[in-house]
């Protein structure tokens, strides 16, 4: 009975931050659950030199609650861990014996980066998801206790359909064609090249408040701007989805999304652009230039128990998360 109200507390209280987030879809809600029997994990944080005296705590003013609000390509990530966090110690108290003993509750709710960022801004969260680069003007409105923390590097394939007809010939697209082909200049596959077909070209892109839009934006399309006929998706996955299900379709689909999508079959075929893969070394190399990083950021000065979660982010345990979604962590273990 105990643990059924925490949880419809919890649910409640998850309720009115979406709200406050401006968040879509699903979120992930973690409150009680079991096992303390091991120990938190050795972790680094994504910024090397920042001390964790930085870190503050105060008992008479505790809050049990974090909220993680902003990108749906981190959600996946940071859902799975605030999970596995919330049943391997339950309660504060197992995390650290200074912490008292309340109920774990950490809140992931996607909405955007450009969301994720306002919220922390707004301090409707505690931390802002992204995946892009944040910009000086958000750093300059995070205030002076600004801190990030880079969980993954990402980056965006060119992606059709493994059922596209020309499939198999579309090896690699410059930039001048994928211009053409996602400001609509470009409307059937025979256009980028006499040897396809008279099929439509049907766009896919994520939606305006993603930071998938801006990174693409930037990297590829310059002052050029996107049809108005694309087809938004609201997550990565969704567009992954979107274009995997359309034989005509192409999008820029996350490293992540992708690799996961064809996790059990190949769904989505990836083409090069400018003559580079967008595989792992050509990443990390920057030889990849449509990429960008996946983090969270706050602005208000982290609380013990913030820290405690956040080393757990960068332990072992995180870097496995990472993987699993498809990502390349941004840490060691």
């Amino acid at each position: 009975m105990k643990k059924q109200l925490s949880l419809l507390l919890g649910g409640l209280l998850l309720a009115s931050s979406l709200v406050a987030c401006g968040a879509k879809g699903s979120t992930a809600s973690t409150t009680a659950a079991a096992s303390d029997k091991e120990t938190a994990a050795e972790s680094t944080t994504a910024k090397e030199g920042e001390s964790k005296a930085e870190a503050s705590s105060n008992s008479s003013d505790f809050k049990a609650q974090i909220l993680f609000c902003g990108s749906t390509s981190l959600y996946p990530i940071m859902s799975s861990l605030a999970s596995s966090f919330t049943e391997k110690y339950e309660t504060w108290d197992k995390v650290d014996a200074s912490f008292p003993k309340e109920n774990i509750s950490i809140y992931v709710a996607p909405g955007g980066s450009g969301v994720g960022v306002k919220a922390a801004v707004d301090g409707t969260a505690d931390f802002g998801m992204l995946a892009r680069d944040i910009k000086d003007k958000e750093v300059e409105s995070l205030g002076k206790d600004y801190k990030s923390f880079e969980v993954a590097k990402d980056a965006l394939t060119v992606s059709v359909s493994s059922k596209n007809p020309n499939a198999d010939k579309l090896e690699n697209l410059d930039t001048a064609t994928l211009q053409k082909i996602f400001d609509g200049e470009y409307t059937k596959w025979n256009q980028v090249d006499s040897a396809l077909s008279d099929d439509e070209i049907h766009v896919y892109i994520r939606d305006l408040s993603g930071g998938a839009y801006e990174v693409f934006q930037k990297a590829v399309m310059g002052d050029k701007e996107i049809t108005p006929s694309a087809t938004q998706s609201a997550s990565m996955t969704e567009l992954a989805t979107n274009v995997a299900n359309d034989p005509n379709g192409i999008g820029y689909v996350g490293f992540g999304a992708f690799n996961k999508a064809n996790k059990e079959s190949t769904v989505l075929k990836e083409i090069k652009v400018d003559g580079v893969e967008a595989s792992e070394e050509k990443i990390l190399s920057g030889d990849y230039k449509i990429q960008r990083p996946v983090m969270f950021v706050t602005g208000k000065t982290i609380t013990k128990n913030e820290q405690a979660f956040i080393d757990y982010v960068f332990s072992e345990t995180g870097y496995d998360a990472v993987v699993a979604n498809g990502y390349i962590p941004a840490f060691s273990k």
